[in-house]
């Protein structure tokens, strides 16, 4: 078999095991379905979510993709809370409670999915953070030396940091007399 066929053949399998995994599917279950090692299974999710962590195409589509399931998830509830409804009706007791259980299982893997999601955010979100933190540093180590070097615009800047600053934060401008 070619290289370019395994290839292909890797992808699709780890296709079908991600899309079970995003279903809320356990690793174990995903094992017995599909007829791999569960050492397998965990390998092609961890092999996705660093694929998909490290692309931002990908992680634009596992956007859409949730907010679909989250729609998806949003419908089926509504149908089970029309159940509920209709078996309040007809004094169903054991159809209610059978349409309680199901809006708990949905909310339980819609909740699941979400969190399972919220690895590629949380990334996402702390690179913008170090980014961001970055950026702040260079901004203070550039007041600094205007405010060292220019000894006159120092209580300048130190009025409008306190302007923009949070009320108990505390700036400092240290003067370096040379």
């Amino acid at each position: 078999m070619s290289l370019e066929a395994l290839t292909v053949e890797h992808l699709d399998e780890m296709n079908k095991v991600v899309e079970k995994y995003l279903q809320g599917v356990g690793e174990t279950e995903i094992s017995k379905e599909l007829s791999l090692s569960r050492n397998k299974v965990v390998a092609h999710i961890n092999q996705w979510k660093s694929l998909a962590a490290d692309n931002s195409i990908i992680r634009a589509r596992a956007k859409e993709a949730l907010a679909g399931a989250d729609a998806h998830f949003n419908k089926l509830i509504k149908k089970a809370y029309e159940v509920i409804d209709d078996a309040t009706t007809v004094a169903n007791l054991g159809a209610k409670t059978g349409a309680i259980k199901l809006v708990l299982d949905i909310e339980t893997k819609r909740i699941d999915m979400l969190q399972k999601a919220g690895l590629l955010e949380n990334k996402e979100l702390a690179e913008e953070m170090i980014e961001i933190e970055r950026r702040q540093d260079i901004l203070v180590g550039i007041l600094r030396d205007v405010a060292s070097e220019y000894p006159q615009v120092r209580d300048e800047i130190m009025r409008r940091l306190s302007a923009v600053s949070k009320e108990q934060e505390v700036i400092t401008i240290v003067h370096d007399v040379r």
